[in-house]
């Protein structure tokens, strides 16, 4: 079989700004409600932002070995079907298919909709549909073409950062309305330490979403070795910094019995920061970005469907990898993958499908973390341009986050945790029917 040899083409600041533009999404500005609800306090607040910061350092620079040891396979699904085989890889496909760009869809569309009633005073009633329109509107949008859909995500990656700069910037520099303690650690509403610890690193990591594609590039590097954990190592790390600081922005302003569970944090702190029209352009510019990280997820989830169908992995497989004839877009997938967000939006609540689609996913990130080891011993021939640094301790730290992060949702969400892997275990009889 002939292997497809990437040219190594990109540099460092490319790499780099991959891992800004792939990690920072809409859950910056939506997340401190979930980690402040789970803990009541500044301190421990801050804690989790930059515990959820080390564990996906340590996640993107495991996970990096494997995507610079397999350039050419392409995808975390490969990465699994290299180590374990078909079955795995099929059910994180279907699991991305069932579970996770529908679930990003559906949270992200409720969360738009949810500051368009909070930025023009609309009615509760008008919450569904302004989410189903938004989920609408962006699967039309792409059936337009890649060229459309890739336009306008590079158009809302700009305003991704403009409000983030602008609150942090002008909320360091203004004086604080409370008082934040860091000292003592301390959680609040009788909550006990580990509940506090735990509920409030789970809700972080969907801000930090999205690390698993950064090695996607590391077969394009000039110079992989240096340039690959050089760009995971400080992307990374600046985008812990900026959710630190944000949220330290968000405690300062707003009393944390206010934020806890209140999804209208970012605007009410861009109100207070900027005044009234100031703090409401701000809240647009939020709305632009989250309409842009639907894009992302809207463009990318519709092509998963239709790359299983093209090895007829799926039912209707000859739907899946049907083509527009003008654009060249899986449009019976964009449909399908939007059917199952709008059941979902109908459902469920932010938190609740951001919390499921992590929890599911992260079964797979944890078997990725742990094919490197599996990998070193099996393939030690193997070419790796790219070895992660301080080994074995690296990968050994994101399984144990990991693993902390599957046995907490069990622990805490059964339910939810269910729901999840009843999903994705649904995609077992379908592999083996399609197989025979």
């Amino acid at each position: 079989m002939k292997e497809t040899h990437l040219k190594r083409e990109i540099g460092f600041f490319t790499a780099f700004s991959t891992v800004m533009g792939t990690v920072i999404g809409g859950g910056v500005f939506f997340k401190v409600a979930s980690v402040v609800a789970a803990n009541y306090s500044a301190s421990m607040t801050i804690i989790a932002w930059l515990l959820g910061g080390l564990l996906t350092l340590c996640a993107g620079l495991t996970s990096a070995e494997i995507a610079a040891a397999l350039p050419h396979t392409g995808g975390a699904i490969k990465y699994v079907e290299y180590t374990y085989g078909k079955l795995p890889a099929f059910l994180m496909g279907w699991a991305q298919i069932l579970v996770y760009y529908p679930a990003n869809i559906a949270a992200l569309s409720i969360i738009f909709s949810t500051q368009v009633l909070n930025l023009f005073h609309l009615e509760t009633m008008w919450h569904v549909p302004i989410a189903i329109a938004c989920g609408l509107s962006l699967t039309l949008i792409n059936f337009l073409g890649a060229r459309v859909g890739g336009s306008l995500q590079s158009i809302t990656l700009i305003f991704k950062l403009i409000p983030i700069a602008l609150i942090i910037l002008f909320g360091l520099f203004t004086p604080g309305q409370v008082d934040v303690s860091w000292w003592p650690v301390s959680t609040g509403h009788n909550i006990g330490f580990w509940t506090a610890f735990g509920g409030g690193l789970l809700a972080t990591m969907f801000a930090y979403d999205g690390w698993i594609n950064i090695g996607t590039v590391a077969g394009e590097l000039k110079n992989p070795e240096k340039d690959l954990p050089k760009a995971i190592v400080l992307g990374l790390l600046l985008i812990t910094v900026v959710y630190a600081l944000i949220n330290f922005v968000f405690l300062k302003t707003i009393p944390v019995d206010q934020i806890a569970g209140n999804q209208n944090t970012a605007s009410e702190t861009a109100l207070a920061l900027f005044g009234q029209y100031g703090g409401k352009l701000v809240t647009i510019g939020i709305l632009i970005s989250v309409y842009g990280a639907i894009n992302g997820y809207t463009l990318t989830g519709m092509r998963v469907p239709f790359a299983m169908a093209e090895e007829n992995s799926l039912p209707f497989s000859q739907h899946f990898k049907k083509l527009s004839s003008r654009t060249y877009v899986p449009y019976f997938a964009g449909m399908v993958q939007l059917g199952i967000a709008i059941i979902m939006m109908c459902l469920g609540s932010f938190d609740l499908l951001t919390d499921m689609l992590v929890f599911v996913m992260w079964i797979f990130n944890v078997l990725i973390f742990i094919a490197i080891f599996i990998l070193r011993k099996r393939e030690p021939a193997l070419r790796r341009p790219y070895r992660v640094p301080w080994y074995p301790v690296v990968p050994v730290i994101a399984i144990v986050g990991g693993a902390f992060i599957l046995i907490l949702t069990l622990l805490t969400q059964p339910g939810l945790a269910m729901v999840g892997l009843l999903l994705t275990g649904a995609g077992i009889p379908v592999y083996f029917y399609k197989q025979k």
